[in-house]
């Protein structure tokens, strides 16, 4: 069976599992402040990332998003975490960015795609 449908490019494109997904759910505060251009550089530097797997993500208009990426181990998620350019973005998180945010990590044991 296929993991992942190639249909949606949308759709991050995972191995079978198990692997791992972090799920940063958050809420923004007014404002770009630079947010946009941050967020382009932490997706384009995750990619290289040993472990990365994929990532998807939504924003609604209230300004409530969720953003989920793919990861092979909790080492890789460790590793990333702890990116000195991933910490200097999590801090401008903490203090312009979001008015509150939660991060979730979970192993996917199954999945299946239409």
């Amino acid at each position: 069976m296929m993991s992942q449908s190639d249909s949606n490019p949308s759709i991050a494109k995972t191995p079978e599992p198990p692997y791992y997904a972090v799920i940063f759910t958050s809420e923004r505060t007014d404002g770009d402040n630079g947010y946009g251009t941050m967020a382009d550089r932490m997706a384009e530097l995750a990619a290289k990332q040993p472990g990365f797997l994929g990532v998807e993500s939504a924003r609604d208009s209230s300004g409530v998003g969720i953003t989920v990426s793919y990861w092979e181990s909790l080492e890789a998620i460790k590793n990333w975490k702890d990116n000195p350019l991933h910490l200097g973005a999590q801090n401008k998180g903490q203090t312009d960015w979001y008015k509150t945010y939660g991060v979730r990590i979970s192993r996917v044991e199954r999945d299946f795609f239409f």
